[in-house]
C-alpha cells in the first residue's frame, strides 16, 4: 500500500463556515494550478462564501506562472464577492516575487491562517471582531 500523496491529485479546498482553506505543499505543477484556479471559482459561486485563504507556508518556490494563478484566483474571487488572503509566505518567497515583478494585486496577505481568518473576520477562536 502506497501512503504518499499522490502528486497529481487536486488540491484540497475545504470549507470553513464561509472561507474557502486552500492549503498548498510542495511544488504545484501547471495543471493542477489552473485546476485550483477553476475548483475555488467554482466553489466560491457554489456555496456563497466571503472569504478564501490560501496557506502557501508549504510551498518553497512561487514561479511567475503560479504567481500569476495567485492574483487571477484573488481577482476572480473578488468579482465573485469574496475576498482572497494570502497566509504563511517565507521570506524567500516574498524576495522571489518582488525580483519577478509580481505585485500580487487584490491580494492581502498574512503571516499564517490564524491571521488570515482573523483579517477576513473571523476570529479563530470563535470570539467576537
Amino acid at each position: 500500500m502506497n501512503s504518499f500523496p499522490d502528486p497529481a491529485a487536486p488540491v484540497p479546498v475545504l470549507t470553513l463556515g464561509d472561507v474557502l482553506l486552500v492549503s498548498l505543499q510542495g511544488e504545484l505543477h501547471d495543471g493542477m494550478a489552473e485546476q485550483l484556479q477553476q475548483d475555488i471559482a467554482r466553489r466560491i459561486a457554489d456555496s456563497g462564501v466571503t472569504g478564501v485563504v490560501i496557506d502557501i507556508s508549504g510551498v518553497d518556490i512561487v514561479d511567475s506562472f503560479l504567481g500569476r494563478i495567485l492574483a487571477e484566483i484573488a481577482s476572480s474571487a473578488s468579482l465573485l464577492a469574496a475576498r482572497t488572503v494570502l497566509a504563511g509566505m517565507r521570506p524567500a518567497v516574498a524576495i522571489t516575487l518582488v525580483e519577478l515583478g509580481l505585485t500580487l494585486p487584490g491580494l492581502h496577505t498574512a503571516l499564517d491562517t490564524e491571521r488570515a481568518l482573523e483579517l477576513l473576520g473571523h476570529a479563530a477562536s470563535g470570539g467576537h471582531t
